[in-house]
């Protein structure tokens, strides 16, 4: 039998995630000697905090790291339920918190304990790729829906009524601060839609890894307004502890067995370092918010110079640290501008149509995660570019 007769499954047939295509040509630029500055990736340039780091390097000197239990050690799990009352005022029992490996992992978990191969789940777009593909791995029909500046690129209730017509919805899924708008839905408009999706028994997921990371507007997690609200979280961004690879989430109580039986055969378990760094991670605010400050630093340079060199159509940057920025002007192709611009300008950033396959040949997804300098010399590197 000749090679060619074993072929991928169906469900392997998604989209690459453009990102982290970028960064791979980007590397192999700077493996010949190029200087690049990468605004592609949503990784902060900061290490991890250094009670995390103190915390990693006792478990490494004196501890023996093991499998832990599947839902995640319970120092974590009551040091988050600590997070939750002190930032946001709500209660939650650390039966209802999970610890996860990223929130990758989370989105697996979530989305296979609350579907079935089949059913309908609604996104935005623009929106993370990753939740569409994961989606269709899962045999599941995401159904994006265009958001725009009528609704402040947020989705509405009558944004699912519409959808609906098309057939029933099981799941909706937002984030906010979102990826890679950097907008932020209003404590109203959050609410209206979970209590939409409540009335109709429909699964709200809320995205909320870029919590922290607010800078005109205020952060609420939908666990203010919902026991059955599902909410992913992460250590990566906020936390700067992506390749930690360590996330959570906090579950109404009729899928915390569920979930439990798939993490188990799944993961095991999230690895035991890193929930140990991560325990660490929550007391170290004061440190963080140093880091915050920078990338609201960066921000506002942003702001004020991208408009100048030209790329003056921006949404709303409200949290997370991205800029989703209009290039119409310059050309309707992304995918092949940014890539003109990694080669000529040496700077490295995500196509839009990562996140929005109809409208996004028009956007650029701007990082600002990194230092003050390389947004400097960003500006200076894409002015020369535009020219």
């Amino acid at each position: 039998m000749t090679s060619s007769a074993f072929v991928p499954s169906r469900r392997s047939d998604v989209a690459p995630f453009i990102a982290m295509d970028v960064l791979s040509e980007a590397a192999r630029l700077e493996a010949d000697g190029r200087r690049i500055v990468h605004m592609e990736v949503g990784q902060p340039s900061a290490p991890a905090p250094k009670a995390a780091l103190a915390a990693a390097d006792e478990a490494l000197r004196h501890g023996r790291l093991g499998y832990t239990e599947a839902l995640g050690v319970k120092p974590l799990r009551h040091a988050l339920a600590r997070h939750y009352k002190k930032t946001y005022g709500v209660e939650i029992p650390i039966d209802r918190i999970v610890a996860t490996t990223g929130s990758s992992a989370g989105f697996n978990l979530a989305f296979l304990a609350a579907f079935d191969p089949g059913d309908r789940v609604v996104l935005t777009a623009p929106g993370y790729p990753a939740y569409r593909n994961i989606l269709k791995v899962l045999g599941l029909v995401p159904v994006e829906v265009e958001v725009g500046a009528e609704t402040r690129w947020s989705l509405t209730p009558d944004h699912l009524e519409e959808v609906q017509k098309d057939g029933p919805v099981k799941g909706v899924l937002v984030a906010s601060p979102a990826n890679p708008t950097g907008t932020m839905m209003s404590a109203e408009a959050l609410e209206d839609l979970i209590r939409y999706c409540e009335s109709r028994r429909i699964w709200f997921i809320s995205d909320e890894i870029y919590h922290g990371l607010d800078y005109a507007g205020e952060q609420k997690t939908a666990l203010a307004f919902s026991r059955n609200a599902i909410v992913i979280n992460s250590f990566s961004k906020y936390y700067c502890m992506t390749g930690w690879r360590i996330g959570w989430m906090v579950l109404p109580e009729q899928l915390v067995r569920p979930v439990e039986r798939i993490a188990q055969s799944l993961y095991i378990s999230p690895p035991e370092l890193s929930q140990i760094a991560a325990t660490a991670a929550l007391d170290a605010v004061q440190e963080l918010e140093g880091v915050k400050a920078g990338y609201a630093a960066n921000r506002a340079l942003l702001l004020e110079k991208l408009p100048e060199i030209g790329l003056d159509r921006l949404l709303p940057v409200d949290g997370a640290f991205y800029i989703y920025a209009d290039i119409s002007r310059f050309s309707s192709d992304s995918l092949e501008f940014a890539r003109q611009m990694l080669h000529q300008a040496g700077v490295a950033a995500t196509p839009g149509v990562d996140f929005d396959p109809v409208h996004g040949h028009e956007f650029l997804r701007f990082s600002f995660a990194g230092t003050h300098e390389d947004m400097k010399e960003a500006l200076n590197r894409l002015s020369a570019f535009l020219k």
